[in-house]
């Protein structure tokens, strides 16, 4: 029997955990641009503790007492800048990237008009996922690495909004 992820809030008491999880769930897209120093595989557990005790909206999901993944929102003017999204490579293809998408769009719809987003842009899995929620690709870019980046965005809908 499978046990739902259930989405909440994420604290500081989860910033390790948090960190380990997206370490691993990294490694393949570090192992795929040939490239060990994305920012989510150098992060520090000081740098994910302040995420945790700042603004941002911080969510984690979590099967039992496990944390299986999480996902990130930086509000700036009208924008929820998602990232970080990770999930543990075990529990990878069960949804619940998907969930914790929706669940950040859910947190940040009634304070913004737009979420923003970038992947890997040889990605396709990521690219598949962000599709299917509604996000475009707007620009390609190369991050400070070079490693060649999709941005994507996408409306916020809201009940507030009714011009969205």
């Amino acid at each position: 029997m499978s046990v739902e992820a259930i989405i909440d809030r994420a604290g500081v008491a989860d910033a390790g955990e948090i960190l380990t999880v997206q370490r691993a769930a990294y490694l393949t897209e570090a192992q795929h641009y040939a490239d060990p120093f994305l920012p989510p595989l150098t992060e520090t557990l000081d740098e994910v503790v302040a995420v945790l005790t700042g603004p941002d909206v911080v969510l984690a999901a979590r099967r039992g007492h496990r944390l299986v993944g999480s996902v990130r929102a930086h509000l700036v003017e009208d924008t929820a800048h998602v990232g970080r999204l990770s999930v543990a490579p075990d529990q990878q293809g069960r949804g619940v990237g998907a969930r914790l998408l929706t669940a950040i769009e859910e947190a940040c719809a009634a304070q913004v008009a737009w979420f923003t987003l970038f992947t890997g842009a040889d990605s396709a899995r990521n690219l598949r996922l962000y599709q299917r929620h509604g996000y475009r690709i707007v620009a390609h870019r190369p991050d400070p690495n070079g490693v060649p980046l999709a941005v994507l965005e996408k409306p916020a809908v809201s009940p507030a909004r009714s011009d969205a």
